[in-house]
């Protein structure tokens, strides 16, 4: 069925240009209809081998300016009669054609997977690791990854028996989980004569913590910093952690076990059992706003880490036992970045 081209043109395209809403908001509408398209066809999936499907080849600025010089040549041969200048001309093309099935080859094959996506603060840059593998015996050559809008790449090629991964950043934005948009895989080998490329989804999706903002009260003199601190008694004391050693540290904190092994001299930490414990309480903040509460939080979060306190957090719907060190830090802080509090909560 052969299909008018003016119904190539939606309705609403055509009332953009009716309405002379001029380039910039018919280039949005455009692109808008593009990225349903590139949904329908290449969905978004962790993992993602290349195929015909999800394979794009276009000439470059090379290969036009080679196919201006193929026209140009076979007009020459035309007018001179030259059986010579013939057989060049279409030794050429058919070089060109050769090159379309290696560029294809290229990146036909190919397997992607999400790794890791990375975690981090507004506006700093996140790290997305991302696994490439060989589904054939074929390696794939001159390959340049970035992500969708970023004019950073980085080069890369893949043999069959190894695989690569590929750490790619974006920069965080707001508060909350951020996608960093769709990968762009791409490739020019190999005579640079053709672009071979596509645009894959790996469904990561990062995570953007709080901005840090200090709470006007210093930390633990007010009802944000609720913590008890019982009188340390006898026989409490329990292993807490490793320290490098300093001089006048007790012959009998020094870690004599790590220093047979090798390990550089430390001194064990000892702390009482009812020992002081600080909580991050999102009721501590009353009558301030959701994002500054959080950002509050993510701040008192990194002071008590800085000083090796244990602390815990207490969020509508959610309380994280009190701990001590980075994995503590990192969970708090991830909790603080998923945060999506029922509407009471705000009041």
């Amino acid at each position: 069925m052969v299909v008018p081209w003016w119904r190539c043109f939606s309705a609403r395209s055509m009332w953009f240009l009716a309405e002379g809403a001029g380039l910039p908001a018919l280039r949005e509408h455009l692109r808008a209809r593009f990225q349903r398209w590139l949904v329908r066809r290449i969905p978004p999936a962790r993992s993602v081998t290349l195929d015909q499907r999800r394979i794009f080849i276009f000439p470059s600025r090379v290969g036009f300016f080679f196919f201006a010089c193929l026209l140009v040549m076979l007009v020459a041969a035309i007018n001179y009669e030259n059986n010579m200048s013939y057989a060049l001309t279409f030794l050429l093309a058919t070089l060109f054609v050769i090159a379309v099935l290696h560029s294809y080859a290229n990146l036909s094959g190919l397997t992607l997977r999400a790794l890791r996506a990375g975690e981090g603060f507004p506006r700093q840059l996140v790290p997305f690791s991302i696994g490439l593998a060989c589904a054939t015996r074929r390696g794939h050559h001159a390959l340049w990854l970035g992500f969708e809008d970023d004019p950073e790449a980085v080069a890369v090629s893949v043999m069959p028996e190894r695989g690569a991964t590929v750490t790619l950043y974006r920069e965080a934005g707001e508060r909350g989980p951020f996608r960093p948009g769709r990968l762009r895989v791409e490739s020019r080998y190999p005579l640079g004569l053709l672009r071979c490329w596509t645009w894959v989804d790996l469904d990561l999706v990062g995570l953007a913590y709080p901005r840090p903002l200090p709470y006007p009260e210093p930390l633990g003199s007010g009802a944000g910093q609720p913590r008890g601190r019982p009188a340390r008694r006898p026989g409490e004391d329990e292993f807490f952690g490793l320290r490098d050693y300093r001089a006048g540290d007790r012959l009998r904190q020094v870690y004599w076990k790590g220093l047979a092994r090798g390990q550089t001299l430390q001194s064990k930490q000892y702390a009482a059992g009812a020992a002081s414990l600080d909580w991050l309480d999102w009721d501590a903040f009353p009558g301030i706003a959701r994002e500054r509460r959080l950002s509050f939080l993510c701040q008192q979060c990194l002071d008590l880490h800085r000083r090796g306190r244990r602390f815990g957090l207490r969020l509508p719907g959610n309380q994280l036992a009190a701990g001590a060190g980075d994995g503590q830090r990192d969970r708090v802080l991830r909790a603080l970045g998923n945060f999506a509090p029922p509407p009471e909560a705000e009041r």
